[in-house]
């Protein structure tokens, strides 16, 4: 689930109405109805799509809910809810020493900030967030733009 969220910017909601006919395997994409119940392809990448056919092939299969719709379940074959998620993220970060304060929004924010960082189109991380207005994905140029003055900054003597 973390990693399908970092890999491809969903939003909680999103991540856990996930159906098993929402996947794409061929395409390598998830068809995702977000808000406004607007639809939208969201690309995966190889290792997201190996992590996720490894869950439903390995783990999923075993679950008393197996022929549930949706993709991810709880131990009682249910659809999992946003407190059981938040939970497992802070529990996750804790196992790994991070003490800053996780949520799983961050994944998101990551995914497009790392997205704009290495090269993405605006338009099409817009496009993969599914955000209506574009001056909602600018947000993320601020952060990818203060860390490019940064490492300039390291390089360049000030002084001169």
């Amino acid at each position: 689930m973390l990693e399908l969220m970092y890999s491809s910017g969903l939003r909680v909601s999103e991540l856990l109405n996930l159906q098993i006919r929402n996947i794409n395997f061929s395409k390598k994409y998830l068809e995702i109805k977000g808000k406004g119940s607007k639809e939208r392809h969201v690309p995966l990448g190889d290792y997201a799509l190996e992590w996720l056919a490894n869950y439903i092939n390995m783990i999923r299969c075993y679950n008393i809910g197996h022929t549930s719709k949706y993709v991810f379940l709880n131990r009682y074959g249910k659809q999992l809810s946003r407190q059981f998620f938040f939970k497992k993220i802070k529990e996750y970060a804790l196992r790994a020493n991070i003490t800053k304060n996780i949520y799983p929004h961050i994944l998101r924010h990551s995914f497009a900030t790392h997205m704009l960082e290495n090269g993405a189109d605006l338009i099409a991380v817009q496009e993969m967030l599914g955000h209506e207005n574009l001056s909602t994905t600018q947000i993320y140029t601020h952060v990818s733009t203060k860390r490019i003055k940064d490492a300039y900054n390291l390089y360049i003597d000030n002084d001169k």
